[in-house]
């Protein structure tokens, strides 16, 4: 009896996991909609466009940032991966705001504090188009300015690698 138990618990996870992504939601689903299918969100940002952004992370070991986009008449406009290297290319050190970078990636997985560089930096864990696990590092300026964005790979995760 206590087997079937685990069982179903283990079934309804897996079932919730599912729809973490968005799989399924069209656009013009209604907000409440897309709540009911993938919970509430991580962080709701409001974005320079108007529309409000619904972030869902997979942080800290998975490598993906979910986000939805809610337009002001409360329908879904589009899901996506935001934890890429299209949008990587996107930030201009120098140029990209914090608050650019936050709408372009979501909430950082951690963020620390380097007092003698004077910088504030936020860590991802992403992937690459080849699936190869990489650490994005975005560190910023007291005027809270992007000075520089550091991918690098994640050789701990590698297949073969007997270094744990």
């Amino acid at each position: 009896m206590k087997r079937i138990y685990l069982l179903a618990a283990a079934a309804i996870l897996i079932g919730g996991c599912a729809s973490y992504d968005g799989r399924g939601l069209a656009p013009g689903t209604a907000a409440a909609d897309v709540e009911a299918v993938m919970g509430a969100p991580a962080e709701r940002l409001k974005a320079a466009d108007g529309d409000t952004i619904w972030f869902y992370p997979r942080q800290p070991f998975g490598r993906q940032m979910y986000a939805v986009r809610i337009a002001p008449d409360g329908r879904m406009r589009s899901v996506e991966q935001t934890l890429t290297e299209q949008n990587l290319r996107k930030l201009v050190p120098g140029v990209t705001t914090k608050a650019q970078a936050r709408e372009i990636f979501g909430p950082p997985y951690r963020v620390s504090y380097n007092a003698r560089m004077e910088r504030e930096m936020w860590e991802y864990n992403t992937y690459s188009a080849t699936q190869r696990d990489f650490f994005l590092y975005l560190q910023f300026s007291p005027d809270d300015l992007l000075r520089e964005a550091i991918h690098i790979e994640d050789f701990s995760k590698q297949q073969g690698d007997t270094f744990h």
